[in-house]
Protein backbone atom coordinates (compact mmCIF):
# COMPACT_ATOMS: atom_id res chain seq x y z
CA UNK A 1 0.00 0.00 0.00
CA UNK A 2 1.00 3.41 -1.12
CA UNK A 3 -0.22 6.52 0.45
CA UNK A 4 0.42 10.11 -0.58
CA UNK A 5 -0.66 13.68 -0.35
CA UNK A 6 -0.94 15.16 -3.27
CA UNK A 7 0.34 18.91 -2.62
CA UNK A 8 3.82 17.01 -1.22
CA UNK A 9 4.64 15.85 -4.32
CA UNK A 10 7.37 17.95 -6.42
CA UNK A 11 6.89 19.21 -9.48
CA UNK A 12 9.55 18.20 -11.61
CA UNK A 13 11.07 20.00 -14.72
CA UNK A 14 9.10 19.31 -17.78
CA UNK A 15 7.98 19.84 -21.49
CA UNK A 16 4.54 20.57 -20.40
CA UNK A 17 2.91 24.05 -20.57
CA UNK A 18 0.89 23.64 -17.43
CA UNK A 19 1.33 25.61 -14.42
CA UNK A 20 1.67 22.71 -12.19
CA UNK A 21 2.24 18.90 -12.90
CA UNK A 22 2.98 16.48 -10.54
CA UNK A 23 4.04 13.00 -11.46
CA UNK A 24 1.52 11.04 -9.05
CA UNK A 25 2.37 7.48 -10.60
CA UNK A 26 6.25 8.03 -9.43
CA UNK A 27 5.40 8.91 -6.41
CA UNK A 28 2.98 5.71 -5.54
CA UNK A 29 5.21 3.74 -7.41
CA UNK A 30 2.93 2.64 -9.78
CA UNK A 31 4.04 0.07 -12.98
CA UNK A 32 1.29 -0.03 -15.41
CA UNK A 33 -0.66 3.18 -15.16
CA UNK A 34 0.99 6.99 -15.49
CA UNK A 35 -1.09 9.33 -12.94
CA UNK A 36 -0.41 13.20 -13.58
CA UNK A 37 -1.95 15.90 -11.59
CA UNK A 38 -2.07 18.56 -13.24
CA UNK A 39 -3.18 22.76 -12.53
CA UNK A 40 -3.60 24.77 -15.29
CA UNK A 41 -4.03 28.48 -15.36
CA UNK A 42 -6.42 30.55 -17.87
CA UNK A 43 -4.77 29.92 -21.31
CA UNK A 44 -2.58 27.04 -20.34
CA UNK A 45 -2.70 23.19 -21.71
CA UNK A 46 -2.26 19.65 -20.11
CA UNK A 47 0.23 19.15 -23.20
CA UNK A 48 2.03 21.43 -25.58
CA UNK A 49 0.53 19.76 -28.84
CA UNK A 50 -2.38 18.66 -30.59
CA UNK A 51 -1.39 14.90 -29.87
CA UNK A 52 -1.33 11.19 -30.01
CA UNK A 53 -0.20 8.66 -28.24
CA UNK A 54 -0.67 5.05 -30.07
CA UNK A 55 0.56 3.08 -27.48
CA UNK A 56 -1.51 4.05 -24.41
CA UNK A 57 -5.11 5.26 -23.26
CA UNK A 58 -5.65 8.30 -21.47
CA UNK A 59 -8.78 9.07 -19.40
CA UNK A 60 -8.89 13.13 -17.69
CA UNK A 61 -10.33 13.78 -14.96
CA UNK A 62 -11.51 17.28 -14.15
CA UNK A 63 -11.63 17.69 -10.77
CA UNK A 64 -12.07 21.85 -10.57
CA UNK A 65 -12.92 23.92 -13.48
CA UNK A 66 -13.83 23.27 -17.30
CA UNK A 67 -11.48 21.85 -19.81
CA UNK A 68 -11.74 22.29 -23.61
CA UNK A 69 -10.41 19.17 -25.33
CA UNK A 70 -9.36 19.34 -29.19
CA UNK A 71 -10.67 16.15 -30.33
CA UNK A 72 -10.73 14.48 -34.21
CA UNK A 73 -15.09 14.72 -33.72
CA UNK A 74 -14.61 19.25 -32.60
CA UNK A 75 -14.26 20.41 -29.24
CA UNK A 76 -15.27 18.88 -26.61
CA UNK A 77 -15.96 20.58 -22.79
CA UNK A 78 -15.32 18.42 -19.94
CA UNK A 79 -16.36 20.07 -16.69
CA UNK A 80 -16.12 19.51 -12.81
CA UNK A 81 -16.94 16.04 -11.87
CA UNK A 82 -16.41 14.81 -15.46
CA UNK A 83 -14.06 12.60 -17.20
CA UNK A 84 -13.09 12.17 -20.89
CA UNK A 85 -11.27 9.16 -22.38
CA UNK A 86 -9.26 8.56 -25.30
CA UNK A 87 -8.45 5.45 -27.02
CA UNK A 88 -4.77 4.67 -28.41
CA UNK A 89 -4.27 6.26 -31.56
CA UNK A 90 -7.04 9.47 -31.12
CA UNK A 91 -5.58 12.69 -31.50
CA UNK A 92 -6.84 15.40 -28.29
CA UNK A 93 -5.52 18.46 -26.43
CA UNK A 94 -6.98 19.83 -23.28
CA UNK A 95 -6.67 23.69 -23.26
CA UNK A 96 -8.20 26.16 -20.21
CA UNK A 97 -9.97 28.56 -22.00
CA UNK A 98 -12.05 29.83 -19.05
CA UNK A 99 -10.74 32.48 -17.33
CA UNK A 100 -10.77 29.96 -13.82
CA UNK A 101 -8.26 27.85 -12.95
CA UNK A 102 -8.45 24.08 -13.75
CA UNK A 103 -7.89 21.26 -11.74
CA UNK A 104 -7.24 17.53 -12.91
CA UNK A 105 -5.97 14.20 -13.19
CA UNK A 106 -4.89 12.51 -16.05
CA UNK A 107 -4.34 8.64 -16.13
CA UNK A 108 -2.44 6.52 -19.08
CA UNK A 109 -1.93 3.22 -19.79
CA UNK A 110 0.41 1.78 -20.29
CA UNK A 111 2.45 3.74 -17.75
CA UNK A 112 5.43 4.69 -20.31
CA UNK A 113 4.19 6.18 -23.34
CA UNK A 114 6.64 6.28 -26.16
CA UNK A 115 4.80 6.21 -29.54
CA UNK A 116 3.74 9.59 -29.60
CA UNK A 117 2.76 11.97 -32.91
CA UNK A 118 2.08 15.41 -32.64
CA UNK A 119 -0.07 17.43 -35.60
CA UNK A 120 1.61 20.75 -35.71
CA UNK A 121 2.37 23.63 -37.90
CA UNK A 122 5.49 23.10 -39.89
CA UNK A 123 7.65 26.36 -40.21
CA UNK A 124 9.38 24.85 -43.69
CA UNK A 125 6.13 23.12 -44.93
CA UNK A 126 3.66 25.60 -43.78
CA UNK A 127 1.32 23.60 -43.33
CA UNK A 128 0.21 21.05 -40.42
CA UNK A 129 2.30 18.09 -40.52
CA UNK A 130 2.91 14.89 -38.32
CA UNK A 131 5.77 15.46 -35.68
CA UNK A 132 7.85 12.87 -33.38
CA UNK A 133 9.32 13.76 -30.92
CA UNK A 134 12.73 12.44 -28.57
CA UNK A 135 14.34 14.00 -25.19
CA UNK A 136 17.38 15.67 -26.23
CA UNK A 137 20.79 13.89 -25.52
CA UNK A 138 22.10 16.94 -22.87
CA UNK A 139 18.05 15.91 -21.35
CA UNK A 140 17.31 20.28 -21.31
CA UNK A 141 14.94 19.83 -24.36
CA UNK A 142 12.39 17.73 -26.36
CA UNK A 143 13.47 17.52 -30.28
CA UNK A 144 10.67 17.46 -32.21
CA UNK A 145 10.57 16.93 -36.18
CA UNK A 146 8.84 17.23 -38.83
CA UNK A 147 7.97 13.32 -40.69
CA UNK A 148 7.80 15.59 -43.72
CA UNK A 149 10.89 17.48 -44.31
CA UNK A 150 12.08 16.18 -41.04
CA UNK A 151 13.10 20.03 -39.76
CA UNK A 152 14.13 19.37 -36.22
CA UNK A 153 13.18 21.80 -33.68
CA UNK A 154 13.66 21.70 -29.63
CA UNK A 155 11.16 22.23 -27.20
CA UNK A 156 13.09 22.96 -23.74
CA UNK A 157 12.35 21.66 -20.49
CA UNK A 158 11.48 23.92 -18.01
CA UNK A 159 12.55 23.92 -14.13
Amino acid sequence: MQHIVIDAVDVPPTNSPADVVRPISEALGTSGVAINYFELAPGESFGFAYHRHHDQEEVFFVLTGTATFRTEMGEVRVGAGEVIRFEPGEFQRGTNHSSNRVTALALGAPRDSEDIEYLLDCTECSEETIHTSAVADDRAAVIIRCTACETETRQPITE
